[in-house]
C-alpha cells in the first residue's frame, strides 16, 4: 500500500473588499486599509439628528475645512484598532515597570521638598488639562468626517485619559497614596490665579463648535507648547536638580507625544495643502489659539522655568508649522 500526498493551490476569487478595490485596485490590501477606508456610513440614515435637523448624522459641513477626499488624512503610523491596542499594551507594560521600580526602590525619598512642592504645583494639575484633551479629541471623533481621521482622534482621546491617570499616580506617589496631593493640585487648577488662564482656554475649547478648530487648538497649539515646557524643559530642570528619577514616571508622555506628533503634523500638512482657503483658515485658528495659550502659559512658565522658556516652546511650535507649509 502506498500513500501519495498531493498539494493543491487555491486561487482566491477576490483579493479584497469591493470598496477597497474601487479605491486601490484589485490587489491584496493592508489591514490598515481594510479597517479604515470608506468605512463610515454616508447613506441610508433613518433620521437626521433631532438637535441639528439641518445636518446628516455624518456631515462634512460640521467644519469650515473643505476636503475633496476626507480619507486623505492617512495616518503615517498605519494605526487601526489592532495595532493601536498592541502598541499601547507594550508602552503600558514599560510604564508599569517604571512605576513599580520607582515605588519599590523608594526613589521618592531622594526628592527634595522643593521638588515635591514644584511637582504638585505645576505638574499634577495638568491632569485636568489632559481630561479636557480627552473630551476635545472625543468630540472630534464623534463629529468628524471620515474614518481615517475620526479613528485617530478616538485613539488620541483615550491616550489622553491614560496620561491623566499617570499624572494622578504621580500625585499619589508624592503623598503616599493619601490623595492630599491630588486635592491640592485640584485647588490650584480651580482657584489659583496662576492656572485660570489655561483653565479658561480648556473650557473654551470644549464649547467650540467646529471640530477641526478644536483639533487644531488642542493637538497642535496647546500640546506643542505644553509638552515642550513640561516634558522637555521641565524634565531638564528636574535632571539639574537631582530629580532625574521623575523622568521614569513621565517617560510614557515623552514617548507618546513624539509618536502622536507624526499623525498631528500629517493632518496639518494635508489640510493646508488641500487649498489656499484651508491654509488661510488654519493660520487664522492657529494665531487665535496661540495668542490665548501664550498668554495663559506666560506666568506658569515664568514661575516654573524662567522668562525664556515659553519663547523656546513657541519656537518649537513655529518649526512644526513651517514644516506643514503654514505661515510662509
Amino acid at each position: 500500500m502506498t500513500l501519495e500526498i498531493k498539494t493543491a493551490t487555491l486561487d482566491s476569487v477576490r483579493n479584497t473588499f469591493a470598496h477597497i478595490e474601487r479605491r486601490f485596485g484589485d490587489k491584496p490590501a493592508t489591514r490598515y486599509q481594510e479597517a479604515t477606508y470608506d468605512v463610515q456610513s454616508e447613506n441610508y440614515f433613518h433620521y437626521r439628528p433631532l438637535w441639528q435637523p439641518e445636518k446628516e448624522l455624518n456631515d462634512p459641513s460640521r467644519t469650515a475645512i473643505k476636503m475633496e477626499d476626507w480619507y486623505a488624512f492617512r495616518d503615517p503610523r498605519q494605526m487601526y484598532y489592532g495595532t493601536y491596542v498592541q502598541q499601547r499594551a507594550k508602552m503600558q507594560e514599560v510604564a508599569e515597570n517604571n512605576y513599580s521600580f520607582f515605588e519599590k526602590r523608594s526613589l521618592i525619598n531622594h526628592l527634595s521638598d522643593e521638588v515635591k512642592a514644584k511637582l504638585i504645583r505645576y505638574l499634577v494639575p495638568l491632569r485636568h488639562m489632559e481630561q479636557a484633551a480627552n473630551l476635545n479629541n472625543m468630540y472630534a471623533s464623534s463629529y468628524g468626517y471620515g474614518t481615517a481621521i475620526t479613528q485617530a482622534c478616538l485613539f488620541n482621546g483615550m491616550d489622553r485619559l491614560g496620561v491623566a491617570q499617570y499624572l494622578s499616580r504621580i500625585g499619589l506617589i508624592l503623598d503616599g497614596n493619601s490623595g492630599d496631593a491630588l486635592t491640592e493640585a485640584k485647588l490650584f487648577w480651580m482657584k489659583d490665579e496662576l492656572w485660570q488662564g489655561l483653565r479658561a482656554c480648556a473650557e473654551e475649547m470644549t464649547v467650540t463648535e467646529d471640530w477641526f478648530e478644536v483639533l487644531i487648538a488642542q493637538d497642535v497649539v496647546a500640546d506643542s507648547l505644553i509638552y515642550d515646557l513640561y516634558y522637555h524643559q521641565f524634565d531638564a530642570w528636574l535632571q539639574d536638580n537631582q530629580a532625574q528619577d521623575v523622568g521614569m514616571l513621565t517617560e510614557f508622555m515623552q514617548v507618546w507625544s513624539k509618536e502622536s506628533n507624526r499623525w498631528v503634523d500629517a493632518v496639518l500638512k494635508t489640510a493646508a495643502a488641500e487649498s489656499d482657503e484651508n491654509k488661510a483658515l488654519l493660520e487664522q485658528w492657529i494665531m487665535k489659539w496661540k495668542t490665548k495659550l501664550m498668554q495663559s502659559l506666560e506666568a506658569i512658565s515664568a514661575e516654573m522655568l524662567g522668562g525664556d522658556a515659553l519663547r523656546a516652546a513657541e519656537a518649537v511650535l513655529n518649526k512644526r508649522l513651517a514644516k506643514a507649509g503654514l505661515f510662509k
